[in-house]
């Protein structure tokens, strides 16, 4: 019986020593986001500093794919916050934008998802009433575009 609790004891601490320096054994290449700063990385034997004269690389808000591919961000925005945002993605990135719109905008009271006869909720509700007409569905240029991202 002592055998066995002694045997579980150090399993234990094995896997919590195992797990610990799985953790913290994988240093990788990471970048603070939008604050530049980089930090020192040290080897396993010790406190020796890396080669700082290693090639630093970084994210960069510039489409740098090869070939003519370009960026496109793809949103639709009932209440204008993700149009708010998709801009911002746009003007950071270089992006062209396509608004997704319904034919029949959606007005204030269509939105009020807590009335049982608002548009949402009847469309939550139906589905056969999901099927929104749009003014666009393509894209001009559509393989022209390598990155795409999308919001709702």
């Amino acid at each position: 019986m002592k055998t066995k609790k002694i045997a579980a004891v150090l399993l234990t601490c094995i896997m919590a020593i195992g797990l610990m320096a799985g953790c913290g054994a994988s240093n990788t290449n990471q970048s603070a986001s939008n604050n530049g700063s980089q930090s020192a990385s040290t080897n396993q034997s010790g406190n020796e500093e890396a080669d700082t004269n290693s090639e630093n690389t970084t994210d960069t808000t510039e489409n740098t794919s090869t070939g003519n591919g370009k960026t496109l961000v793809v949103y639709y925005s009932a209440s204008g916050n993700t149009k708010d945002v998709a801009e911002k993605i746009a003007k950071i990135t270089g992006a062209d934008l396509f608004e997704i719109e319904p034919m029949e905008p959606y007005t204030d009271d269509d939105l009020d998802w807590t009335d049982d006869d608002s548009r949402v909720s009847r469309e939550h509700d139906d589905e056969s009433l999901r099927d929104v007409e749009l003014v666009s569905t393509t894209v001009d240029n559509w393989d022209s575009y390598d990155t795409v991202y999308i919001g709702a």
